[in-house]
């Protein structure tokens, strides 16, 4: 019995002593393991006469119970002193408020969509919208564009599968045909401003197959030129924030308007940068914005409206566009890559909108 009292006192010393979780597993598996030390005692047992065997039997089922309680004790206050280390070193301070979440940001679209939709609203626009899958005679035939027509073809515009009465139907390319539904369902005078969604096959650094337009249509008996004019002035001194910029109407051609005329911004792009409004000295060159022009008699016709009448101005212009001039945003196509960190970099906390009175209103 004095083996097992040196063994008893060696394992439980070896116990006490282990400085982790680590090596007091290790002592177990040395003591209980396969080849452990009371384990090999335990298989010599077969060896003994019956009477010795059974005393040493016993003597050795007591020290395992003193070997396992020793070896749990140790574990329990292993585990409570590397507890206690983890709680001292990552402690948090639970009387301290709790960390902000940051708040989402308005995307460039939405924001340019607002801020052009509260300018032409104090010049008493309404909103008016339509559906984006709209027939061919709706985006094409009523707004006069002959059959054969570049913007008809395959590569320009996303054909759907026709109705059962083969009524061809289309992606709007543009959001005129909402003016077209306008003139057909309401009498004049009509003053609306049309945003939406508009669908064309391209795909480059200033185009993508979905964008956003801004239409306006102004329809009544005495509207001229020289109020289109006025109109557009006043929208870009308003939206860019600059009352000294310079517009260039040039003569162009569309086939809803006659006369037409695409309207060029006054630009400087010295050292790379473009810069429009504010010139140390005179601009240098002109970048284009946007089409207009007084609509077309077929067309007011094919809506069913009096040409000898009426008449009228329309205007329109790309959402991405303006975004990317006034913002200075290098890629279209980024508007739609969902980057947070873009967003968190070009995308607006508060919806301030500029207002044709001058100046951000919340």
């Amino acid at each position: 019995m004095s083996e097992l009292d040196t063994l008893r006192e060696d394992l439980i010393s070896a116990v006490d002593a282990a400085a982790d979780l680590k090596a007091l597993d290790a002592i177990r598996v040395e003591t209980l393991g396969r080849k452990g030390r009371i384990t090999g005692q335990m298989q010599s047992l077969g060896a003994m006469e019956p009477g010795a065997r059974k005393a040493m039997g016993k003597a050795l089922n007591v020290l395992k119970d003193e070997v396992v309680a020793a070896i749990d004790a140790r574990r329990t206050a292993l585990e409570d002193a590397e507890l206690d280390a983890r709680l001292a070193e990552e402690w948090v301070d639970v009387s301290l408020p709790a960390r902000s979440t940051p708040m989402g940001r308005i995307h460039p679209i939405s924001q340019t969509m607002e801020e052009v939709s509260a300018i032409f609203g104090d010049m008493g626009f309404v909103i008016a919208e339509g559906p984006d899958i709209e027939t061919d005679w709706h985006n094409f035939t009523a707004l006069n564009f002959p059959e054969g027509h570049p913007a008809r073809e395959m590569q320009d515009t996303f054909y759907l599968p026709p109705k059962d009465d083969g009524t061809k139907m289309v992606l709007r390319t543009h959001t005129s045909p909402v003016q077209v539904r306008t003139m057909m369902e309401q009498e004049p005078p009509i003053r609306i401003l049309v945003p939406g969604r508009t669908y064309r096959s391209d795909w480059d650094q200033t185009h993508t197959p979905m964008f956003h337009q801004f239409e306006g249509l102004v329809i009544d008996g005495s509207t001229h030129m020289g109020h289109l004019k006025g109109c557009l002035i006043d929208f870009c001194k308003a939206y860019f924030e600059i009352d000294t910029i310079k517009l260039n109407f040039r003569p162009s051609f569309f086939p809803f308007t006659e006369p037409s005329a695409e309207v060029d911004i006054a630009c400087n792009k010295k050292g790379g940068h473009l810069r429009f409004g504010h010139f140390d000295d005179e601009h240098d060159d002109w970048l284009e914005i946007l089409g207009c022009g007084m609509v077309h008699p077929n067309v007011l016709s094919n809506c069913g409206l009096d040409s000898s009448k009426y008449q009228g101005f329309a205007f329109g212009m790309g959402c991405e566009r303006i975004a990317m001039l006034k913002y200075g945003i290098p890629d279209g196509r980024s508007f739609f890559e969902t980057d947070v960190r873009w967003m968190k970099h070009y995308g607006f906390m508060p919806l301030d909108v500029p207002s044709v009175t001058g100046g951000l209103s919340s």
